[in-house]
């Protein structure tokens, strides 16, 4: 089945890079890319150090998954700008794996993902994927930030204890038992690291602020010969060249063992690659192939693993740098792949004197980056059955393992989800039915069918029939594109849609947030009494605007129709 489906499908699975070149290749289009390449490298050379000590590796793990992963994601994948790579998401998981099962472990886990991603993409599961509740991947990422903050505190406070224990009560133990071994010069460059990300994101974000950070903790620790631990004097001399190619020693006993994990690394992994992808289909227009990209992401965790390296996926803000770079074809993500191998030939000596407290301090502002706070409170706001979901998740995330947050949170959410739509339906006799409807005798006449309404040019109308749920939220999100050219005035009609969860308010904010950038009014009509509370709850009435929600369509397209006619409307949607 899966292979009668890639031959009918192949088109789906041709990259990005190769349609590009397909489409004509210009010199304007590679210095763009040129530019962008050398930009994104810069950035993501301090990530992959950051995230492969974090992960309890060598430095040069993180560099030969950039490098190798890198490549093979933008020379593959199904998204003309996406960049891969090593990311924080996976540092809780593999860190774990590590202390389990040795670095071999974590090798065979890397290539056990990536043939799994591969057999999604081909059983065409990328379309599906992306349905995972919006609850449980805050969760999720939130009690990942809080796990990797905690995993600072050895390096940023210089403490002198052996390795950190896995189990989160026990960590916290241990921190608190060598705590007085802490070092305060340790403490002070993680500081300064710290404050200098912190100014570059606010005041100078067209910078690298991570770079800049750790040469400026690198400089004043040479200057001032601080006696303190670096990559060098933990991890020994990094390499300037890639390793020779090579396969773990192959253990039936350890892959059975590693499959939960392997599946977690699959998942997740897929997760981030395509969400990664839509911001950026979002951010440029051009639509990206989500069973291509999977595949592609599985070849590039294969291509990892053969290396040396870690586990690779799509990343969300070297994603968001390539784009805003200028970024026009995948040649970028190829070139900042090349821009991290040349860093590494040249500067591999220097690496070795950048302070451990530095890069933990870089990974302390990865982990404030990736909580999502503010989403994570505002879900508190959302019904009790979607904080059920995001509060497991996240205790489990943090206190027990990744792989059993992504489980159970899962599960439970489908059980909730159950309970949701049981609690929605009814048994009511035929006699009731009949004379509650007096329509019954035309049971598909529908008086309010948009067909038999005035719907001025310009104007477009979709409507949501059945609950608002996540797994309609991703059919929200594409809705725009899907148009030859964003309406001026778009009416979500909403008179069959008893209840919204947690993802398909967070979907509705995303696509008013995407009409306002295209320039399109939203309008919501037949709003009922428990949706518009969960709109309240959510905020999402004052951000939408009570006077664009309507409880009839007649009334939103009254209001299209005076709208459209005012000088100030036509002046605000000319081009």
């Amino acid at each position: 089945m899966p292979l009668k489906y890639f031959s009918k499908h192949l088109k789906y699975f041709l990259p990005k890079s190769i349609q590009c070149l397909q489409e004509g290749y210009s010199y304007s289009l590679f210095k763009r890319d040129l530019i962008s390449g050398l930009t994104v490298g810069i950035i993501a050379f301090p990530i992959a150090l950051a995230v492969a000590i974090g992960t309890g590796v060598p430095p040069e793990k993180g560099l030969f998954t950039a490098i190798i992963a890198g490549f093979l994601t933008s020379a593959l994948g199904g998204s003309r700008v996406l960049i891969g790579g090593p990311t924080s998401t996976f540092i809780v998981l593999l860190y774990g794996i590590m202390i389990r099962h040795g670095f071999d472990g974590l090798l065979m886990a890397t290539l056990m993902a990536g043939v799994i991603l591969i057999f999604l993409g081909i059983a065409g599961l990328g379309t599906y994927i992306k349905y995972i509740p919006y609850p449980v991947v805050t969760g999720l990422t939130t009690g990942i930030a809080v796990v990797i903050f905690v995993n600072q505190f050895k390096d940023l406070l210089g403490l002198h204890m052996g390795t950190v224990p896995v189990d989160f009560l026990s960590k916290i133990h241990s921190y608190w038992q060598y705590l007085f071994s802490w070092d305060p010069i340790c403490f002070g460059i993680g500081l300064v690291t710290i404050c200098v990300i912190i100014y570059f994101r606010r005041y100078k974000p067209q910078f690298p602020g991570a770079l800049v950070a750790l040469v400026v903790a690198t400089v004043a620790t040479w200057l001032f010969d601080l006696n303190i631990p670096t990559v060098g004097s933990h991890y020994g001399v990094i390499p300037r060249t890639l390793p020779y190619p090579s396969l773990p020693a192959f253990d039936l006993d350890k892959i059975l063992v590693l499959v939960p994990d392997a599946m977690t690394l699959a998942i997740l992994g897929g997760i981030e690659s395509l969400v990664s992808s839509v911001v950026a289909e979002g951010m440029t227009g051009w639509r990206h192939q989500s069973n291509c990209e999977l595949v592609a992401q599985g070849i590039a965790n294969v291509g990892a693993g053969i290396f040396g390296g870690l586990p690779a996926t799509g990343s969300l803000s070297r994603t968001a740098a390539n784009v805003k770079a200028g970024a026009s074809t995948p040649l970028s993500g190829m070139l900042h792949a090349l821009f991290i191998f040349v860093i590494m030939f040249f500067l591999a000596p220097l690496v070795g004197t950048i302070p451990l407290a530095a890069l933990a301090g870089v990974l302390v502002m990865i982990a404030w980056g990736m909580s999502e706070i503010h989403h994570f409170v505002h879900l508190f706001s959302a019904p009790k059955k979607d904080v059920i979901v995001l509060l497991t998740v996240f205790l489990l995330t943090v206190f027990i393992n990744m792989t059993a947050a992504v489980q159970i949170g899962m599960i439970l959410a489908a059980f909730l989800f159950m309970k949701q739509m049981s609690d929605l339906s009814g048994v009511v006799s035929t006699a009731q039915y009949f004379q509650e409807r007096e329509d019954i005798l035309e049971k598909y006449y529908d008086p309010d069918a948009i067909k038999r309404q005035d719907v001025p040019e310009g104007v477009e109308v979709y409507e949501i029939n059945g609950p608002f749920f996540f797994g309609v939220a991703d059919r929200l999100k594409n809705l725009l594109n899907e148009l030859e050219r964003p309406p001026k005035i778009f009416i979500l009609r909403m008179r069959r849609v008893p209840s919204i969860d947690a993802s398909g308010m967070h979907a509705l904010e995303e696509f008013y947030i995407e009409c306002k950038r295209q320039g399109t009014l939203l309008l919501l009509s037949g709003v009922m009494k428990g949706p518009f509370r969960d709109l309240k709850r959510y905020n999402l009435n004052e951000t939408i605007g009570e006077d664009h929600i309507f409880s009839h369509i007649n009334s939103a397209l009254v209001f299209a129709r005076e709208l459209m006619r005012t000088e100030k409307f036509i002046q605000a949607m000319k081009p």
